[in-house]
């Protein structure tokens, strides 16, 4: 094998790489032996098939396999003795083969480029921290209380307030005909004042209305109404009141601590405190962690691959023009110039710190192993509660999709390592300090610009390498399919049920 450097500018290079035709030879003549084992020809017993006739045979069809396999290991072998790393799949073009020459191809590239990663143990960060104080203790023992509140009838004289639930009848028509439809009457039914479960205008008109009152309450069915026949319809609903319920949330004692599962009150109050302290924990990281990579960030000046970068601001496009259709136009994601340079300042970042994350974990040889992998893909499954063997099925046959985890825990616990060897000073703030949105600015050191990440495009897929904050993971297609699903039953569903609600 002969290697010659055509070019080497930056991070791109060039090779011309030549194998000689008695290597090619020496390969195919040995795959050609292989399958001579246990190819069956006429006159030939199986596997005594001689390999001149395999030439002759199968020589041409096989030929294909061999170069592709000789491109592949010469390649690999010549940027291995070179000690260059390729950003991405090299670009290869065959110059010349013929069955008696040379083998000759041309291989482009971009690498990865050497970091000279700071001395992890100069890092000096502050790892902000807040314990749960009484008021949050209390107002989260509040939630628990409501999400298990009952009802009962108000038995004074006092009118509906939001949050309260009305029971009551109601029978709708059309404005414009009068006429009535199908959905747009029921009787008894429970109705909960702010809820936001009938279409807008419904439920506050019975608010200040007391049992026994009737009203005529008048709205406008929304333009995208489920049911095309009343989308955009102005209504009437003659509503009775009937009774007026009052959320009475539990009330917190050992007996009720016991349905949770808990010893008694003094128990619950340690479950609470010890979940809140554990959210307030996942504060704390993002926050350090945020801070370790604005560091790191600005404690190193390199040139990133342009085929990466390119690629990392396609990938954040894509996620904005998802979460942005309005912003869609013919396909493409409409952008200001000053948007542009955003996004392609935040795309050089995440390139940049992603391989220098990755320059720390090969440097000490940190790995993921198969407990760690399936623990994420775990972890992932619980974000669709009732669909979790759909999504390990969903992962158990795209490698693809499982690799996408591998990176985020790799990423993970490299900046735990990190972390490790770091000079960290614990620094106790308030919970508003802790939970404060940072929006720090992000600088294109090649061209001396600051840019200011906006909540509009700011956003960010979760990605294959370091991110500032992580947006969910691409969802499985069981997620996707089910969704569908349940739409199309909802929509059906309420075609049975109140034309009032949404």
């Amino acid at each position: 094998m002969q290697v010659k450097e055509l070019k080497q500018e930056g991070l791109n290079y060039s090779f011309e790489i030549t194998v000689e035709q008695t290597e090619i030879d020496a390969q195919l003549n040995s795959k050609l032996e292989e399958y001579a084992k246990t190819a069956k020809l006429p006159g030939f017993r199986a596997g005594k098939v001689p390999v001149a006739i395999m030439r002759q045979r199968y020589g041409k069809s096989i030929l294909g396999e061999v170069l592709e396999k000789a491109v592949n290991d010469s390649s690999v072998k010549a940027l291995s003795e070179k000690g260059l790393r390729p950003a991405m799949q090299p670009k290869i073009e065959v110059t010349q083969f013929d069955e008696d020459k040379d083998l000759t191809y041309t291989i482009e590239f971009e690498v990865i480029p050497t970091v000279d990663v700071v001395d992890l143990k100069t890092i000096k960060l502050d790892r902000l921290v807040t314990v749960p104080g009484g008021d949050a203790v209390e107002e989260a023992l509040s939630r628990v209380a409501q999400g298990y509140s009952s009802s009962e009838i108000v038995t004074t004289k006092r009118a509906a307030k939001e949050g309260d639930i009305v029971k009551i009848d109601f029978d709708g028509r059309t404005k414009a005909d009068d006429v009535h439809h199908d959905g747009m009457k029921a009787e008894g039914h429970m109705l909960e004042l702010g809820s936001g479960q009938f279409i807008p205008g419904f439920e506050e008109q019975l608010i200040g209305k007391k049992a026994g009152d009737e009203v005529a309450v008048e709205v406008k069915f929304p333009d995208q109404y489920q049911a095309e026949h009343l989308a955009g319809q102005a209504a009437i609903f003659d509503v009775v009141v009937h009774e007026i319920h009052e959320k009475k949330a539990a009330e917190i004692d050992d007996e009720f601590a016991k349905k949770l599962g808990l010893e008694d009150k003094a128990a619950l109050l340690e479950a609470v405190k010890g979940q809140l302290q554990n959210e307030y924990d996942q504060y704390s990281r993002m926050k350090i962690k945020r801070s370790l990579l604005d560091l790191l960030d600005e404690k190193h000046d390199f040139d990133v691959p342009a085929g990466m970068h390119d690629m990392e601001f396609q990938t954040i496009k894509q996620q904005i023009s998802m979460e942005n259709a309005e912003k869609v136009v013919d396909g493409e994601l409409e952008l200001s110039d000053e948007e542009k340079d955003e996004l392609y300042a935040i795309a050089k970042r995440r390139v940049k710190l992603g391989v220098i994350l990755s320059e720390v974990g090969n440097a000490n040889n940190i790995q993921i192993n198969d407990h760690e992998l399936q623990r994420a893909v775990i972890q992932e499954a619980q974000k669709y509660p009732g669909q979790e063997a759909q999504v390990f099925e969903y992962y158990k046959s795209n490698q693809q999709a499982l690799e996408a985890l591998r990176a985020p825990v790799f990423e993970d616990k490299v900046v735990d390592f990190i972390l490790e060897m770091a000079d960290i000073t614990e620094k106790e703030v308030d919970l508003a300090t802790l939970t404060a949105e940072d929006e720090e600015p992000y600088e294109d050191k090649s061209s001396k610009k600051t840019t200011k990440a906006k909540s509009s495009t700011a956003k960010k897929p979760a990605a294959k390498k370091a991110s500032d904050d992580k947006a969910p993971a691409k969802k499985p297609a069981a997620k996707k399919a089910s969704t569908a699903k349940k739409s199309a039953a909802k929509k059906s569903e309420s075609k049975e049920k109140s034309a009032a609600k949404k």
